[in-house]
């Protein structure tokens, strides 16, 4: 019997594929290659390796320290989270669909790869690390679609935050700078490489603006929950990019600034039967949601409190939805068209959610939208209502869970929502765990300057 690494191996070495892969190496002048892999913070850790050994690592793939998988992160007490130094290395093999050239620098490539266990482990041999969020997608939706004949199509919101010389914006006091368009040519020299070098890595790039204080948004066509997923992934390293080569500051922080609007990451989400989007209503102009949406939605609204710990997943993150007024959500409610919402239809078929922030995982994001919105469809879950009124005013009382404000609440929600835990699997949510506790506990030990300015000479 294979195993899924001998599985993967096979395809990787389809003759076929090999030649195209080599021709495309060929072609473009191809010296180098990156492996990498998402941790379970969404951040890219890579090996580089020459492009001469592709059948080599088509067939071997790459090792990596087991803790790689958690960013060989040392907790408070300095021990390493995800096993220790002890842990044992794990192999990443490549996707050869992912392949990839940098447009700015046509000499090296790059693939996305999926992790396993060791092929020579004394148990478990060539299986799927139950830590591998990108592959834990692509298992998820699988099964999804196997049991409910739908898929999940998203398309994600990146907002992020640049800043230094050439991109500050002087704005009158009271008055935007979102949508104007000074400001946004402003940003010229960053929009135009950002777009170009996304094009070249397979977005299809639709619209942009600008937002607040040095907040750009660049959006590309929906697709499958993966597509997009990697392409968000892919889209962070161009703005790094990006803000090397003009000098300044691409971040991704959730609330940079008290008093301006956060970084969102809203993901607009639907599903489908073939080419039939099942959350339209084709007979009706105005908005509105299918049965099938409502149901699908419920489940979402069941499970936002538990899944903040991944839609918002930092210390920071709270501080968007804190900063009340400023177009993050702080209820768990949905509407048409109305942005304060947690989920807003702001288009027939679609349901914007707007809770996850730019720091998100789409891939442990995606797969507890799709856990969700299972249970919503199989309990037929009833979302309520849609708010009317401003969600920052109206007082009337959500049926579900309310969202946590903080990160340490966050966890406990987190651990006691058992739809959400089981989806990403015990390692993984224990590990996640153990990680946010530590930050968290990180972040209470330190006295920052609003303490001193609060306290240090309040008394007597």
């Amino acid at each position: 019997m294979t195993t899924p690494m001998e599985e993967h191996r096979a395809r990787n070495l389809d003759p076929t594929e090999v030649a195209r892969l080599e021709e495309l190496i060929a072609r473009h002048g191809v010296k180098y290659i990156y492996y990498q892999f998402v941790s379970i913070n969404g951040r890219v850790l890579a090996k580089i390796v020459p492009a001469v050994h592709l059948r080599r690592n088509l067939d071997r793939g790459v090792q990596f320290h087991g803790t790689a998988i958690a960013d060989l992160t040392s907790d408070r007490h300095g021990n390493l989270m995800g096993g220790g130094p002890q842990a044992e290395e794990f192999t990443i093999l490549p996707d050869t669909d992912t392949f990839a050239v940098l447009p700015w620098d046509n000499e090296i490539g790059r693939f996305f790869c999926r992790v396993y266990r060791r092929a020579d482990r004394a148990t478990d041999p060539g299986t799927p690390h139950p830590l591998d969020c990108r592959g834990l997608l692509a298992r998820s939706h699988e099964a999804f679609i196997a049991r409910t004949g739908l898929e999940l199509k998203s398309g994600t919101e990146p907002e992020m935050t640049w800043m230094g010389e050439g991109v500050d914006v002087v704005s009158r006091p009271g008055v935007s700078p979102a949508y104007h368009g000074l400001t946004l040519d402003q940003m010229r020299p960053v929009f135009k490489r950002v777009i170009s070098y996304a094009q070249a890595l397979g977005l299809d790039m639709v619209e942009g603006d600008y937002e607040d204080n040095g907040q750009l948004e660049l959006n590309w066509m929906f697709d499958r929950a993966e597509a997009t997923s990697d392409r968000l992934i892919t889209y962070r390293q161009i703005c790094r990019q990006v803000a090397k080569e003009v000098g300044v500051i691409a971040s991704f922080m959730p609330k940079p600034y008290t008093g301006v609007m956060g970084n969102g990451c809203h993901h607009n989400v639907s599903l489908w039967r073939g080419d039939q989007n099942v959350f339209m209503d084709r007979g009706t102009r105005e908005l509105h949601v299918t049965d099938t949406a409502k149901h699908a939605l419920g489940g979402m609204l069941r499970h936002a409190a538990g899944s903040m710990l991944v839609m918002a997943s930092t210390v920071n993150s709270y501080k968007r939805y804190s900063d009340v007024g400023l177009f993050a959500p702080t209820g768990v409610d949905w509407g048409l068209d109305n942005k304060s919402c947690s989920v807003r239809v702001s288009a027939i078929g679609r349901l914007e959610y707007k809770i996850p922030d730019a720091f998100v995982n789409p891939y442990l994001s995606h797969t507890l939208i799709l856990a969700a919105m299972e249970q919503g469809l199989n309990e037929r879950i009833d979302p309520g209502p849609p708010q009317q009124l401003s969600s920052y005013e109206t007082t009337a009382v959500s049926p579900f869970e309310p969202l946590p404000t903080t990160l340490g609440e966050a966890i406990g929600v987190f651990a006691a929502d058992g739809l959400v835990t089981g989806a990403l699997g015990q390692p993984l949510s224990d590990l996640l765990i153990e990680y946010k506790t530590d930050e968290w506990l990180r972040y209470c030990a330190v006295v920052s300057d609003w303490e001193r300015e609060m306290y240090l000479e309040f008394i007597p």
